[in-house]
């Protein structure tokens, strides 16, 4: 199965010797847990789309330093694709930036959160399962790394796992569009060298409290597993 990469943001050059890219690191990614999926990579951030819905059996979309409302051509360009894709019912999963885009672009309210920023690891209650969602579990664990949130579902979202930090850290919208706020593809390296490199912006506490949790198990093959089975389950 043939899945679009949507890659909105790269790997800085500073850290390329800790995660080469973005697209790399969502390819080692299936390869170990969804071998099944090939990626199509799309160069979003600048300026590369697919020429239609159909070219690829399904898409993701990564994360990104840029906020979904951001008034920037591709990233209004890439809402439009969003809206197109969900007119279609063609399946869709978005990664935190991604994640937040599929809410923005079809009438979800997206903002920076009082709650501050979601950085290191964090556990995330399931509030409503899915069939698709093999093997079942009432939490997941994943690295994070965002500011801004969900706040609002668009018409036909319906929340499937948040917590108290981050209320809607995943959702679905019409069994055809995915949002999870957490990166599967991260390490916690990469984190790391991120969250320190923001310092200024995020606060040195909360960083070191962050850096705490970067030792605990996370669960990106389980949460690979689930986006494995949207994407190839007809009725997801």
């Amino acid at each position: 199965m043939e899945i679009g990469l949507l890659q909105c943001d790269h790997v800085r050059d500073s850290f390329q010797h800790i995660l080469s890219d973005y697209d790399v690191a969502f390819k080692g990614l299936f390869q170990k847990y969804a071998p099944n999926l090939t990626l199509r990579v799309y160069d979003v951030c600048h300026g590369e789309l697919p020429e239609s819905v159909s070219e690829c059996d399904g898409y993701l979309i990564t994360g990104s330093g840029h906020s979904v409302y951001d008034d920037i051509d591709w990233i209004h360009n890439l809402a439009e694709f969003v809206r197109q894709a969900h007119a279609q019912e063609h399946k869709m999963v978005g990664i935190c930036f991604g994640h937040q885009m599929i809410a923005h672009a079809l009438g979800g309210r997206v903002a920076k959160a009082n709650s501050g920023w979601g950085i290191g690891v964090k556990t995330v209650d399931i509030n409503q399962g899915k069939d698709w969602m093999q093997p079942t579990a009432d939490t997941y664990q994943l690295l994070l790394s965002h500011q801004d949130q969900v706040l609002n579902l668009p018409d036909g979202g319906e929340k499937l796992a948040g917590n108290e930090h981050c209320p809607v850290s995943m959702f679905i919208v019409k069994n055809h569009m995915l949002g999870i706020q957490a990166h599967p593809e991260f390490t916690p390296d990469y984190a790391k060298a991120l969250m320190n490199s923001r310092e200024e912006r995020i606060g040195h506490e909360a960083i070191q409290q962050a850096t705490i949790t970067l030792d605990s198990v996370t669960d990106e093959g389980l949460v690979s597993e689930w986006i494995n089975a949207f994407f190839t389950t007809s009725d997801a």
